[in-house]
């Protein structure tokens, strides 16, 4: 049924062909380490694969499913933590089960046109599909519904995508390379290699933890009608996040904490995982159950807590995090505040370096939020536009 001028719906197993491929015998060794590079659907979220991080010799290609996809093929992943996630291949290269060859009937759908349509198929396909681990199926590919205009359009709507995505690449690059900045002068500005020049003269010192940081108990008393704003830390190092509200009396653990801004808070059963951090103004006032570590700053003449924060990403913190934990297991893990005060750590001994250092880094890491933010608002804005574009709602010049 047509629904605009020249262009036509249709399945899009009317206009591709799909196969998928397989993994060699995992124990027979001769199968891999040949010269055959092997895709596996991890390695989708690569725009463009240049490299594989398997190859397969021609035993393991000829006693398995694997099959070849010629460079310049289009491939969705269909299960696992990219399923739906589309990649295109520069070189010739074998493909396992959980990747789906998209070879399209050239005389009806443009190669890049393809790439984007299954973009926009696979995150359709995905909200339909639900569960913990989404899976899709070749059947599921091929069945969906397309809005496919004539080549030429094609090829220009493709273009016009094509030029938003070299925008989001130069952004991932300049992101990158910030990434990149940061981490070096967090290495050289926290271990003292890098010094301002306004502090050279002065000299840096070890300090007991227990010198400038104390553990402290803020306990409250709720009402069982009471909602609690209760927080949680992120592993990785990925800062505080408030929970969802929960009323006192649906709460198991009764014994609760208030936090301050400006303290530093760790989870003592993931702090292995990193997860612990300054507490900033947003979360001033919050709840923490009996399984945080509350500490602050009693000596603010010798530890900027800035400074201390950023300290606390560094791989040595990490340890000491580690070695302050006891337990058979990492998952078991229970960190012990007293043994990680006994530590001693090194810090400049002007408090105003140390609150350069965390200013410095405190910029650098506003601007690669910024530039995060950025990048979601183009991204979202491509999707936008290329939904529109995949329907016709909006039309391109040829």
């Amino acid at each position: 049924m047509k629904r605009l001028h020249g262009w036509r719906t249709c399945q899009l197993g009317e206009v591709v062909q799909t196969f998928s491929g397989g993994t060699p015998n995992r124990s027979r060794a001769e199968y891999f380490g040949g010269h055959i590079p092997w895709i596996k659907s991890g390695e989708l979220n690569q725009k463009w694969i240049t490299k594989t991080e398997e190859f397969i010799t021609e035993q393991g290609l000829a006693n398995s499913a694997a099959k070849i996809v010629p460079a310049g093929s289009t491939l969705i992943a269909l299960y696992g933590a990219t399923a739906g996630v589309v990649g295109r291949t520069r070189i010739s290269a074998a493909i396992n089960q959980a990747v789906l060859a998209v070879i399209p009937d050239q005389n009806q759908i443009d190669d890049d046109f393809l790439a984007y349509v299954l973009n926009h198929i696979g995150a359709v396909l995905l909200r339909l599909v639900q569960g913990a681990q989404p899976n899709l199926n070749a059947g599921l590919v091929r069945d969906s519904e397309i809005d496919l205009p004539p080549i030429p359009e094609q090829r220009k709507i493709a273009d016009i995508l094509g030029t938003w995505d070299k925008a989001l690449e130069k952004l991932d690059a300049l992101i990158a390379a910030r990434a990149h900045r940061k981490k070096a002068l967090m290495q050289q500005l926290l271990a003292g290699t890098l010094r301002l020049p306004d502090f050279k003269k002065r000299a840096w010192k070890a300090v007991r933890m227990s010198d400038a940081l104390e553990r402290v108990f803020r306990p409250v008393e709720v009402e069982q009608s009471e909602s609690l704003a209760l927080v949680s830390i992120r592993r990785r190092l990925g800062g505080l996040f408030r929970r969802p509200d929960v009323l006192a009396s649906e709460y198991k653990t009764q014994d609760l904490h208030a936090i301050a801004a400006g303290d530093f808070l760790i989870s003592k059963r993931q702090v292995v995982h990193g997860a612990w951090a300054i507490v900033e103004p947003e979360f001033d006032g919050a709840l923490v159950s009996k399984e945080y570590a509350i500490f602050v700053n009693h000596a603010p003449e010798m530890l900027d807590m800035r400074f201390f924060a950023w300290l606390a990403q560094t791989p040595r913190m990490l340890r000491l995090a580690r070695v302050a934990s006891t337990g058979v297991h990492v998952e078991k893990l229970i960190f012990d505040p007293d043994v990680f005060l006994r530590e001693q750590i090194r810090i400049p001994g002007d408090i105003k370096e140390q609150a350069a250092i965390a200013a410095i880094l405190d910029t650098a890491d506003a601007e690669l939020r910024l530039l995060s933010d950025k990048r979601t608002a183009l991204d979202q804005q491509k999707r936008g536009l290329m939904q529109q574009l995949l329907t016709g709602k909006v039309r391109v010049a040829v």
